[in-house]
């Protein structure tokens, strides 16, 4: 049996923008005084022409970013979920989505997994912030193939991208030989017919760990990845609610206003069915290690198991 391989996609973040920076010669990487954190410190080394450092004041990279995209460059302003969704989000409402710019938000270290750093630097709510700007794209990667993926996906959008990367590292599961990366579009990655499991980010490893766990167990379940939250894959979701009959959506993220949410709001639209949202309880995080706050959390294979039978 191979080892599984893991890697954090904020290292994911940091290699594309070196690897895709001499194909698109536009790209210039902005952070907030955290480039060892974020990993665009691997491009300031690479390319340091191309890489601003705007100190501790996310509002302000907001603002550059919206200049620079107005000169045509492509900027990726870097920093952690927490700031450069909440601190700097009037701006990012302002000043880069009212004239929806070309501004690319690279957020790290979101999430639960931010581990030790505390209830403080743990954000559960960004999905929710981005989801409520008109325009905003939000690409939340499964694995170091898939965040490699949505980083040219991004450059390649016309408008603004919030990419959500995470400090632990996960498996990689997806071939980089024949993974292709389209954005609004699931991936379903298990069929199945009795439920549904629609996962995001680090999730999306757990919910396949449940699914597999479950067919041994006589349930069957089909699996969805939902790497872009924003614009949501409403018809694949309309059809899993339609041919599943019930649905469990997994999230690194408050169950308020992110993946449960969209995946509520399409399907009592489109085809009403119940809908078992596992994530972040309406409750601030605390400190510990990443993989015990999951745990504590519910973030784990082992829950999603458990709330599948119940829902069954």
């Amino acid at each position: 049996m191979s080892e599984v391989i893991k890697k954090a996609t904020r290292e994911s973040y940091g290699e594309a923008l070196v690897a895709l920076a001499e194909r698109y010669e536009n790209l210039i990487v902005l952070d907030a005084d955290l480039a060892a954190a974020t990993k665009t410190g691997i491009f300031k080394k690479a390319y340091p022409d191309r890489h601003y450092d705007c100190g501790i004041a996310e509002a302000n990279m907001m603002g550059v970013a919206a200049g620079l995209a107005t000169m045509g460059m492509i900027p990726f302003a870097s920093s952690f979920a927490m700031f450069a969704a909440g601190r700097a989000f009037e701006i990012v409402r302002n000043s880069i989505g009212y004239p929806h710019l070309n501004v690319k938000i690279g957020a790290t270290h979101a999430g639960i997994s931010v581990g030790e750093d505390g209830a403080t630097h743990q954000c559960c709510e960004d999905i929710a912030l981005m989801r409520t700007i008109p325009g905003m794209v939000i690409l939340n990667p499964a694995d170091h193939v898939e965040a490699k993926a949505a980083v040219e996906a991004a450059i390649l959008h016309d408008g603004p991208v919030y990419c959500r990367f995470g400090r632990l590292a996960v498996p990689v599961f997806n071939d980089p030989e024949t993974y292709r990366f389209e954005i609004g579009k699931g991936v379903v990655l298990r069929e199945g017919m009795d439920i549904a499991i629609v996962a995001t980010g680090l999730m999306v490893n757990e919910a396949l760990q449940a699914a597999d766990t479950l067919a041994q167990e006589g349930i069957h379940a089909r699996v969805i990845n939902i790497h872009t939250i924003k614009p949501l894959d409403t018809d694949l979701i309309t059809a899993a609610a339609q041919e599943c009959g019930k649905i469990v959506t997994c999230e690194e993220h408050s169950i308020i206003g992110g993946l449960g949410s969209a995946v509520a709001e399409c399907v009592a639209e489109t085809c009403p069915v119940p809908v078992h949202r596992i994530g972040v309880n309406d409750q601030y995080g605390y400190s510990g290690p990443a993989v015990e706050l999951l745990k504590a959390f519910g973030l784990t294979a082992a829950h999603i198991v458990e709330v599948v039978k119940n829902a069954l």
